[in-house]
């Protein structure tokens, strides 16, 4: 039922992603290392997060399909291309990795003697005063489910038979590119309930109290995307069942 080698590149790069991208976003609005300007730090989170993700579809994508995100395995579960059984190794590995990722980016910050969790934290996501601009909850939800939903869709239809497999990475990565873009201000953008749910439990208060939005909202928008794909892409185009995302990269 579970492939070993294919859960391990799940779990191996969910950490990843959330050393590199949350850590980039850390150094961004933590540690402050892009000044006054929160453009440059959204620019240089969003860019962390799409360029990661490019380098691990392309590096892992042949083993698992590169999901590294529940949200996008639910998506594939939900359109036919994957089976359940499958699908619950997948967000074990997913959510272990994404733990393991964020305890190392905590070790590694704290042998900073200018760090403290108060002061700069771990990247986490929120809403109210967790937010920059302040979303309340009912729009928190409404964001991150309307973000995973084009970044899931994307996912689905840039793996498909229909589309050019050799740019599924670059087209992976450009989306979620552009979904931080318009995301950080507001809930520091999660698409991810795994890259949510490491960073929260670093922190604790706040941060876990309010991260169950960011494990709810992005599946549900996962499993929307996968409604949306099913509806537009015509039947003898959809993949067969199956887990991989970049599998004849």
């Amino acid at each position: 039922m579970f492939n070993p080698r294919k859960l391990f590149a799940e779990f191996l790069g969910t950490a990843i992603l959330v050393f590199i991208a949350v850590g980039a976003a850390t150094l961004a609005f933590g540690f402050h290392l892009t000044g006054l300007s929160f453009a440059a730090g959204v620019t240089m989170t969003a860019l962390a997060f799409g360029l990661v993700l490019i380098a691990l579809v392309y590096a892992i994508g042949p083993i698992s399909g590169c999901h590294i995100n529940p949200a996008v395995t639910i998506g594939f579960v939900a359109a036919g291309r994957m089976k359940i059984q499958e699908a619950i190794g997948y967000w074990i590995a997913q959510f272990l990795g994404a733990i393991a990722g964020a305890f190392a980016l905590w070790g590694v910050f704290t042998s900073s003697p200018d760090y403290s969790k108060s002061q700069v934290g771990l990247g986490a996501d929120g809403y109210g005063d967790a937010s920059k601009l302040h979303v309340s909850l009912g729009g928190a939800f409404a964001i991150e489910v309307i973000l995973t939903f084009i970044f899931v869709m994307v996912v689905l239809f840039a793996t498909s038979k229909i589309a050019r497999e050799a740019m599924a990475g670059l087209a992976i990565g450009v989306a979620l590119v552009f979904v931080h873009i318009v995301g950080i201000a507001l809930t520091g953008t999660s698409v991810n309930p795994a890259r949510s749910l490491g960073p929260a439990l670093v922190l604790g208060g706040t941060a876990l109290s309010q991260v169950w939005l960011f494990i709810v909202a992005p599946l549900v928008g996962g499993i929307i995307a996968a409604l949306a794909y099913m509806v537009l892409v015509n039947k003898a185009d959809v993949d067969a069942p199956g887990d991989a995302v970049a599998a004849d990269l």
